[in-house]
């Protein structure tokens, strides 16, 4: 069993408090009438298990978790080609490059791109 706690009468949503998709997410999601449990990757660290868990959930590698097109990483790194732990570590310093949101509900987990992608769950 991983560190990720899920429900199928809750909808966990790792987010950027400072995103417009993530808010429109949050109001989808509240509307479908699901609990949401709010996890703003800004003001809650993630730790290193929970980055692997959130990862494998979504089939992917920890590295594909950093939005290496977003301004806030592009005007502080160039493309790298790091460790898993030295992705985990970029991610904790600088959490507004985690590409989010995320949603979990039950054994399902979607990385969400667009607003109403969070009726899928």
């Amino acid at each position: 069993m991983g560190e990720i706690a899920t429900s199928k009468r809750q909808i966990t949503v790792y987010y950027n408090s400072k995103s417009d998709i993530a808010k429109q997410t949050l109001a989808y999601a509240k509307a479908d009438g699901f609990k949401v449990q709010e996890i703003d990757v800004l003001k809650t660290k993630i730790t290193g298990t929970q980055l692997v868990e959130l990862a494998e959930r979504l089939h992917l590698e920890v590295a594909d978790l950093i939005n290496q097109d977003s301004p806030a990483y592009a005007s502080v790194f160039e493309h790298h080609n790091l460790s898993t732990d030295d992705w985990i570590k970029m991610i904790q310093h600088n959490p507004e490059i985690m590409k989010q949101p995320i949603a979990l509900r039950g054994d399902t987990t979607i990385l969400v791109e667009t607003p109403t992608d969070i009726l899928k769950i």
